[in-house]
């Protein structure tokens, strides 16, 4: 059973969640909460953060949370400056607490990202015992650019939370950010399957295991709803059609020792 923590930081993200789809799809959020996106991402990756501490043991959780932190702050922070990885783009002060051209939220961002993608890759390759690494890696980094093909859209073009000075055949993105995305997200989950090797057999906490499925489910929900509402069509449908089947198959999936 989960601890009255637990229970609590969830229900304050739902509540958060609830409250910022409704503030933004009727455009009622007023600019003096804008610093409430902040810490919306916060609330996210704090959810993210748990995961891993329930599930690999406090030491464990908190040093891959921070590393994902600072890790995906530095990638970010060289892609700000020098235009690597995922092109020429900065980032709106709508993000929060700036340090070098880079608000200290995204790395919380990534946080959910990863641990949201790490459970669902953990759960579809379970069974294999050959490169199960590398599948692992595949698998996250997929559910990673499947997600931020309805965030990135709408982020850009509906919120303007960043700004591309590239341009790209998809929404004006160019295509090195969704091959960033692969690339970051692959890597690290390759890491984090690395420094959970003795401890991969341990039993996902059913608690928040589950939450971060409908952590998934939520976050691409809440940018598909304000990508219809804003007339952006095509990024709902692509990225509906490519989810659909991996959560499909992801519940499909017998049981087994992990869960």
């Amino acid at each position: 059973m989960p601890n009255t923590f637990d229970l609590i930081l969830f229900r304050l993200f739902v509540f958060w969640y609830v409250s910022g789809v409704i503030l933004l799809t009727f455009s009622i959020l007023p600019p003096a909460l804008e610093w409430a996106n902040a810490i919306f991402l916060i609330l996210a990756g704090t959810l993210g953060g748990t995961y891993f501490i329930r599930n690999y043991g406090f030491v464990s959780g908190v040093c891959i949370s921070l590393f994902i932190i600072i890790f995906t702050i530095l990638v970010e922070w060289v892609g700000v400056t020098y235009g690597l990885f995922f092109g020429h783009y900065y980032y709106n002060p709508d993000f929060g607490l700036f340090i070098f051209d880079l608000p200290l939220t995204i790395g919380f961002a990534w946080l959910m990202v990863i641990a949201t993608t790490h459970v669902i890759a953990k759960q579809l390759t379970i069974h294999l015992v050959k490169l199960r690494f590398l599948a692992f890696a595949f698998v996250g980094a997929l559910a990673a650019v499947i997600m931020d093909l309805i965030l990135d859209p709408v982020a850009y073009l509906v919120k303007q939370y960043w700004i591309w000075n590239t341009d790209g055949i998809y929404y004006g993105i160019p295509f090195s950010n969704f091959a960033g995305w692969f690339c970051l997200a692959f890597v690290i989950h390759l890491i984090i399957y690395l420094l959970l090797l003795t401890k991969w057999e341990f039993n996902q906490n059913p608690y928040w295991k589950k939450r971060m499925v409908i952590l998934y489910v939520l976050m691409i929900m809440m940018f598909t709803i304000l990508a219809l509402n804003n007339g952006l069509f095509f990024a709902p449908i692509i990225t509906v059609t490519l989810v659909v089947p991996m959560l499909i198959l992801y519940n499909t999936k017998k049981e087994s020792h992990y869960d």
